[in-house]
């Protein structure tokens, strides 16, 4: 079954689907991101996968495409103020729930990668791996992951010495020698970084 097919056969059911999906729950540093996409009945987009298969070129490519043909679509984020105040689980929810009350249209299933449900106003379903199943989550996957990616670049030109461009923000052994070189910036999470902190 594609995933194509997969949204298809929910639709026999539920006529409007929204596919939801976060980026950046695990890094050391930055927002976490969370995207909602409505994909039409009649739509098809070449090459849709889960964002961690595809290259940076093609995830950027698909984004422009799934942002011109979705009915409807909302990026959101929760900030890493709200990260350390009510756990990354928490503030990943939240932006979910921003993603999807940006939507501005009924939708009568919410399929949520993973399996833990945020909380929203409308039907909703976890699917696991589900950016590698649904469509609509795929697409909502590469929506999160580029503009998260693009915010890390931007941060990158704030706080040059972190490099943040290159690892987007997560544990990665450069990152790591970085933090315990320089010290933590406010970009990074800092109930993230205890372990590393103490040990270093």
């Amino acid at each position: 079954m594609t995933l194509f097919e997969y949204d298809s056969a929910v639709r026999n059911d539920f006529p409007v689907v929204c596919g939801i999906d976060e980026a950046g729950r695990g890094p050391l540093a930055g927002d976490v991101y969370a995207a909602a996409v409505i994909l039409g009945e009649d739509v098809f987009i070449d090459g849709l996968n889960d964002s961690k298969k595809l290259t940076e070129k093609k995830r950027e490519q698909l984004f422009d495409e799934i942002i011109s043909k979705a009915k409807a679509y909302c990026v959101a984020t929760a900030s890493i103020e709200e990260i350390e105040e009510i756990n990354i689980l928490q503030a990943t929810f939240l932006a979910m729930k921003r993603a999807y009350d940006g939507l501005g249209i009924f939708v009568d299933i919410a399929l949520i990668d993973g399996n833990r449900l945020p909380n929203l106003d409308c039907k909703m379903q976890t699917v696991v791996k589900g950016d590698s199943l649904s469509a609509s989550i795929a697409a909502a996957s590469i929506l999160a992951k580029v503009s998260r990616d693009r915010y890390m670049i931007e941060l990158a030109e704030k706080y040059p010495e972190y490099r943040f461009d290159k690892h987007k923000g997560y544990g990665t052994k450069l990152h790591n020698e970085l933090i315990l070189e320089y010290g933590p910036c406010p970009a990074h999470r800092m109930s993230f970084l205890k372990k590393l902190l103490k040990n270093g």
